[in-house]
């Protein structure tokens, strides 16, 4: 066994989980992103996105996945909790703020090769950061990639071009700024099916039968809030009620 196949883990794919975004934040959120990423690739998920909001003050967003796109409301609490005392400790966020880990939804961010790759034949808006031709924004149906990494080109047919211009375009990844899938009826189709499939799906070995959470002393006490579990996957904090104390369901100070 190799070192690289000795530090990742179970069932994670090596090459997935080392897949490089295509976008980046700035700032703070950037300072989160690094951190995050390294995190999250330990216990096996992948950084979508980092976003800081002004939303119960200051609200720290950190969107994950399975490097197969999947992330359940288990996944947020498990990366959350990965998360949470390593942020505490290294403070990219200098004052208080909520923490908030999310899945990438349904209208996603499209923010990796693989994702336009899976997302061929659904409706995209993107914008570039450079101008293509005479324009930034786009918005039509992926209808490939070609080629790998940043070099990658993403084939669209334009659902917005005028009748002078042309409707198939390719579009140079490296230069994307932002790309977002379009909630559509065959979206929400094909997510169902992948959801049915996945709860039909045979067990690889029986789960361990479930029992109640323990926690520790210190930022996880057990009188502490826990996250409150919204639909689409996520998992947002609480505050804790104790001014200047940190904790995984409150605010970070």
């Amino acid at each position: 066994m190799t070192e690289e196949q000795a530090s990742t883990p179970a069932g994670a794919d090596p090459a997935l989980l080392d897949e490089p975004r295509l976008v980046s934040e700035h700032g703070q959120a950037m300072r989160v992103a690094l951190i995050a990423s390294r995190v999250l690739k330990d216990v096996g998920f992948r950084l979508v996105r980092v976003k800081i909001s002004g939303v119960n003050g200051m609200t720290v967003q950190i969107m994950a996945e399975r490097p197969d796109g999947t992330m359940t409301v288990s996944d947020c609490e498990a990366a959350s909790m990965a998360l949470s005392p390593v942020l505490d400790i290294e403070e990219p966020v200098p004052q208080a703020y909520h923490l908030e880990m999310s899945s990438p939804g349904i209208d996603r961010p499209l923010v990796r090769v693989s994702d336009f790759a899976r997302a061929i034949g659904h409706e995209v808006r993107l914008e570039m950061s450079i101008m293509v031709g005479d324009r930034k924004r786009f918005r039509g149906w992926i209808e490939g990639v070609e080629g790998e990494g940043p070099a990658a080109i993403l084939k669209l047919r334009r659902m917005d071009a005028r009748a002078d211009e042309e409707a198939d375009v390719a579009l140079p990844l490296r230069d994307l700024a932002e790309a977002r899938l379009v909630l559509t009826e065959a979206l929400i189709r094909e997510s169902l099916k992948a959801a049915k499939q996945a709860e039909e799906a045979p067990e690889e070995e029986p789960k361990a039968e479930e029992g109640p959470v323990h926690r520790g002393p210190g930022r996880f006490r057990r009188d502490k809030p826990q996250p409150s579990r919204p639909a689409g996957g996520a998992v947002k904090s609480s505050p804790s009620g104790k001014p200047g104390q940190r904790g995984g369901s409150g605010p970070r100070s």
